[in-house]
């Protein structure tokens, strides 16, 4: 059975483009990677029977929102994180490898508002870029068979 997980990061308080994302790809579930987490529980308002994931992000001030999470879905271990208190501005290289440590077969994370997408000793590592600003980029991952694979789309 596929699963598909919608991811979204830095949507500063832009909730309609990630609606319109939620109700052209029908997902299983939605992850979101930070700034602003109040847009989190907005989604989980409007799209109830949806479970989300959500991390806090350096815009959230105030909020007790987790750093990170760490769990599994579908036999595949996902670490999320917004990214600043890993320095991803300037290199990816402690939260790869803090992530690959975890052992995780995913790292996802936003705060520089560019897409990217790579694979680094067998785990993927995704920022889905910024669904709130101009470029309103946003991430498909799909587990099926075992298999994740990872689409990065623009809203319509």
């Amino acid at each position: 059975m596929t699963m598909k997980i919608l991811v979204f990061s830095d949507s500063h308080r832009s909730i309609s483009p990630m609606e319109t994302a939620v109700l052209d790809e029908k997902p299983d579930y939605i992850f979101h990677l930070g700034d602003l987490e109040t847009d989190a529980d907005e989604l989980r308002r409007r799209f109830p029977n949806i479970p989300v994931a959500s991390v806090a992000g350096n815009c959230d001030f105030g909020r007790a929102g987790e750093r990170y999470l760490f769990f599994e879905l579908r036999g595949k271990k996902f670490f999320l994180t917004h990214g600043h208190f890993y320095g991803v501005k300037l290199s990816l290289d402690s939260l790869v490898n803090t992530a690959l440590a975890a052992g995780a077969d995913a790292v996802l994370f936003g705060h520089t508002h560019s897409p990217y997408y790579a694979e680094v000793q067998g785990m993927l590592v995704i920022n889905p870029g910024t669904v709130g600003m101009s470029r309103r980029t946003y991430g498909v991952l799909t587990l099926a068979d075992g298999e994740m694979r990872y689409e990065g789309k623009s809203v319509r």
